[in-house]
């Protein structure tokens, strides 16, 4: 078998589930090999809820997914990758796992015994909320309606596991253990009847004492470590002898069937339910409605996902727990690398990186799901190879916009929507609607730790909990990053900095607030405060400076990507994870010193330019970037289709409908994600199936879009009328005919669009293949990919259409001769909606990669001066190592460049004119001749490259210098 190397070359994304197994990912093993990818890049694959299709939702960590495979097809699928010299990385999920249902073992012991459960330490709960009814509960949101309403419909049952010996309550596929201490409760009903009929009969008098055992059980409250272990231990024994007995004695087993029927009460008869309501009432858990998770939750979730519970990763015993299988297959040689889902929201994401560190292989490639806001830099001494490309993917996009044309494209949007929007304010209204709708109940469990800290102290025990939680309210909505890194090791520089800036704009939008509030919460959370206090003290305010930080990351994330980018649509391709709506374009200056600095500080982390959590597909935002320098046409377009739709509205609130805002958002969105395939004037008789599904995908993202948006309609209040406008509205305008004026209109359009569109995805991908760090391709994406937010990303991906492309390009390339070369690229340039031009530049760029390893894992990078008519429209870069360098050289903004004739590609001396790439700096000194990876050509070389020359039959360059 051949070894991989530690740094991957590639990556390539696969979204396993039951639709795509290890069985499925081995068979194309051959295929992404041959096109140069290094290493699979697996979504998590450990034991997730039945029918996951994303796999985040894990409920045992140290078994596979039967979905997706056994351990032994895993390893089959790790000798198939090892047969081809590839490697392996694993998606895992320390921060959270999947709970309700009936599958997850450790929540049931949780439900089952509360805080003396032996598990109750694992999952972050807190036993003391501030309302009383819930000590030493765990309050489950899960019920339809209101729990009294539910409760005397008959959905609440108690059932009895006769095998095992145990109560539950069950609810909608939902399993509630019951407390064994409270099974006397049940079986009371027909104890007396039992005994007066069978008063000497052996099996009931076991009974009988078993009963009397249980209801001596340690209460579920003790935690001192021995009572924990005394009641594990019995309960168990218990609940076997109780289902010896119940097996062995039909008199028991009916006794207890009567009893179930007695308890469970009678829809006719709602005071039947007093004796279930009672039950219930006397368990470590609280059923409630869904609706009231945002205020009274006490369980950390994952963002506002109810079944998605956080766990205690800061312990050593949970790491261990939860990383015994995933530890196991990087010691035996299976996994060579983690991909690390959502550390922001652990407690402790340095000390975690470093445990993880030292719990792997030393060359173990490690990377961080960690998003970078604006100027944000990744700690430095963080334990891990980098992130996994969202910084690069806003990047690279950026040189793809035109900077010259913000105020345009803003005023064409301002005039679209009838208001002026400005961003700062939206994101934080946004950020404090999602306190108040979604992540209440978490505020006021930091507001009660952090009024325990003022109260403890005589000059801060005035601070009331409601001012408290005021001012915290105020100050997350004004933080600027989704999270700082206090922790008992001390604070950094760059973290003052954000808290500092976070307060001192808390104090400036609230005049009215008492601003020594706000100094008291500053100095906490820089943990100042403690200076000469006493240990518990201490450890009460960095323990409330951790958990603040847990707070302001989904905060940030449900109310900037979740909430306000569905409502600010501007220019939408700006509108990704990570990104700084305030940078409208990019200058290639500045994409250069980004990538020098990540040379410097970490060359190894992932480029990636399309994830599964991604906005849009990255070709779908290149497309929509076109806009920007098409803003004068654009504005006259939409100004048209809006006209052409009126027809197709319905008034919601006296008001036509979809409203401005969406309706913009519905036109970027069909430019961006319009498929080839529908580009004809007119349809096809047989591409009714394609139309049916492109608007199906497009109906399915809007109403996302919507409820997302938290305006019109969402996801927790739906407004059906507002809806059913919307829907109405797509199918409308996707309906094709002749009296269909939107699609008459549109369609030329979209040819425009999406032709400029190409080449600003060849660019990028050229650039995410060579740039410094570890590019990586999203499942898919090797050929033009059109698709929106997740659950349209992970549709199912034809590898049987890409592995014939991939073939056809081999074997034609194989063919002998320059001219048959040549003949190929002038082929894909005729057609490059087919989405050979980026498959091929892939296969190039990546074998030029497996050829010269050394020159992408130390090569300097070196930005090159472009002089010429041209400049403005092209990034140049060389990276060297001692005497061996390449150069690379892409387009950008190219519609400024093709002028009325877009059908022709960005080739030729009529397109470059005098430009050329100055290699002072270079690699050109070195050599007198270089080869075009990309053409086979090879091209004599002295200062300069000119691109009328080495541009001539393909619109980038990778040269080769030899």
């Amino acid at each position: 078998m051949n070894s991989p190397s530690p740094i991957p070359r590639a990556t390539y994304r696969l979204q396993m589930n039951r639709d795509f197994n290890f069985h499925q990912a081995a068979a194309v093993v051959p295929y992404l090999s041959a096109l140069g990818i290094s290493h699979y890049y697996l979504s998590p694959i450990l034991k997730a809820r039945p029918g996951s299709m994303h796999g985040y939702d894990i409920v045992d960590h140290n078994s596979f997914n039967p979905e997706i495979g056994s351990a032994e097809e895993f390893d089959s699928l790790v000798s198939i990758l090892r047969q081809h010299g590839m490697g392996l990385i694993m998606d895992i999920v320390p921060n959270h796992m999947g709970v309700m249902g009936s599958d997850n073992a450790w929540w049931l012991d949780v439900l089952e015994n509360g805080e003396s459960s032996v598990y109750a330490s694992f999952f972050d709960i807190d036993w003391q909320p501030l309302k009383a009814e819930l000590h030493g509960k765990v309050l489950i949101p899960i019920l339809h309606d209101h729990y009294g309403a539910v409760l005397e419909s008959g959905e609440l049952k108690l059932v009895f596991d006769s095998a095992r010996g145990e109560f539950s309550i069950v609810y909608r596929g939902h399993r509630f253990p019951i407390d064994p201490k409270e099974y006397p409760r049940i079986l009371q009903h027909c104890m007396k009847h039992l005994l007066d009929k069978l008063e000497q009969n052996p099996d009931v008098l076991e009974f009988q004492s078993l009963v009397t055992a249980l209801g001596h059980l340690p209460a579920r409250y003790e935690i001192a470590s021995d009572r924990v272990a005394e009641r594990n231990r019995d309960k168990e024994i218990l609940k076997r002898r109780l289902a010896e007995v119940s097996a062995k004695c039909p008199e028991v087993s009916k006794c207890i069937a009567q009893a179930v029927v007695a308890i469970n009460g009678n829809v006719d008869n709602p005071a039947s339910f007093e004796d279930i309501h009672e039950l219930i009432k006397a368990q470590a858990f609280r059923l409630a409605s869904w609706t009231v998770a945002a205020d009274d939750i006490n369980y950390r979730r994952f963002f506002d996902t109810n079944d998605l519970a956080g766990i205690s990763m800061e312990s050593e015993q949970v790491f261990e727990a939860t990383h015994r299988l995933i530890l196991k297959l990087m010691a035996e040689g299976k996994v060579d690398g983690l991909r690390i889902d959502h550390p922001d929201g652990l407690y402790d994401p340095a000390g975690y990186f470093e445990r993880l560190r030292r719990s792997t292989p030393p060359d173990a490639y490690l990377v961080i799901e960690k998003i970078l806001v604006g100027s944000e830099q990744l700690p430095e001494s963080w334990a891990v190879s980098g992130t996994t490309g969202y910084d690069f993917l806003n990047l690279v996009n950026g040189l793809f916009v035109d900077g010259a044309s913000a105020m345009r494209v803003e005023r064409v949007y301002r005039n679209f929507v009838g208001r002026q929007i400005d961003f700062e304010e939206l994101s934080y209204r946004c950020r404090k609607l999602i306190m108040r709708v979604a992540l209440a109940s978490e505020l006021n469990v930091l507001a009660s730790h952090l009024a325990r800290i003022a109260l403890s102290k005589r000059r801060t025990c005035d601070f009331t909990l409601n001012s408290l939680r005021d001012a915290l309210t105020e100050i997350v909505a004004c933080f600027q990053v989704y999270r700082t890194y206090v922790s008992a090791a001390g604070i950094s520089e760059k973290d003052i900095h954000y808290i500092r800036l976070a307060i001192a704009a808390a104090k400036w939008r609230s005049p009215a607030t008492d601003t020594s509030i706000l100094d008291f919460i500053e100095n906490v959370l820089l943990t100042r405060i403690t200076d000469g206090q006493d240990a518990a003290y201490r450890a009460a305010v960095t323990r409330f400076a951790m958990k603040f930080q847990q707070f302001t990351s989904p905060v940030m994330a449900k109310g900037i990507e979740d909430t306000a980018f569905y409502r600010y649509n501007r220019l939408v391709s700006l509108n990704d994870v990570g990104s700084d709506l305030y940078r409208f374009g990019l200058a290639p200056a500045e994409f250069h010193s980004a990538n020098r600095e990540r040379l410097r500080s970490w060359p190894n982390t992932m480029l990636t330019t399309s994830t599964h959590d991604s906005k849009r597909s990255e070709d779908v935002r290149v497309r929509i970037d076109v806009l920007s320098e098409l803003s004068g046409l654009w504005r006259l377009r939409v100004r048209d289709w809006r006209r052409f739709n009126r027809v197709h509205k319905r008034v919601v609130k006296d008001r036509p409908a979809p409203y401005p805002s969406d309706e913009y958002l519905l036109y970027q969105t069909l430019v961006g994600a319009w498929p080839p395939e529908l580009m004809a004037d007119t349809p096809s008789p047989g591409d009714n199936d394609n139309w049916d599904s492109f608007s199906g995908r497009i109906e399915a993202y809007m109403l996302k879009a919507i409820r997302e948006a938290k305006e019109n309609t969402s996801w927790i209040n739906r407004n059906a009328e507002y809806e059913s406008a919307l829907s109405s509205f797509v199918k409308r305008l996707l309906t094709p005919g002749a009296r269909n004026k939107f699609l008459t209109d549109f369609i030329p359009f979209e040819r425009l669009v999406a032709r400029l569109g190409i080449w600003n995805s060849l660019s990028q991908t050229l650039l995410k293949l060579t740039c410094p760090g570890v590019p990586d391709i999203y499942q898919g994406n090797e050929v033009l990919d059109f698709s929106l937010v997740d659950p349209d990303s992970r549709r199912t991906v034809d590898y049987g259409r890409r592995q014939r492309l991939f073939d056809c390009l081999r074997g034609c390339s194989d063919t002998a001769g320059p001219s048959s070369s040549l003949s190929l690229l002038a082929s894909m340039l005729n057609t490059p909606e087919d989405g050979r031009l980026k498959m091929y530049a892939i296969w190039k760029a990546l074998g030029f990669r497996k050829e010269f390893p050394f020159l992408f894992e130390r090569g300097d990078y070196q930005p090159l001066t472009v002089a010429g008519a041209r400049a403005d429209h092209v990034v140049a870069f060389s990276r060297t190592v001692n005497s061996k360098s390449f150069v690379v050289i892409v387009p950008r903004m190219v519609a400024g460049l093709l002028g009325d004739d877009v059908n022709v590609p960005p080739i030729g001396q009529q397109i470059w004119l005098d430009t050329h790439v100055l290699l002072s700096d270079g690699g050109g000194e070195r050599s007198q001749s270089c080869r075009n990876v990309l053409t086979g050509e090879v091209f004599a070389v002295e200062d300069k490259l000119d691109l009328s020359r080495l541009l001539k039959d393909f619109p980038a360059a990778l040269c080769s210098f030899v």
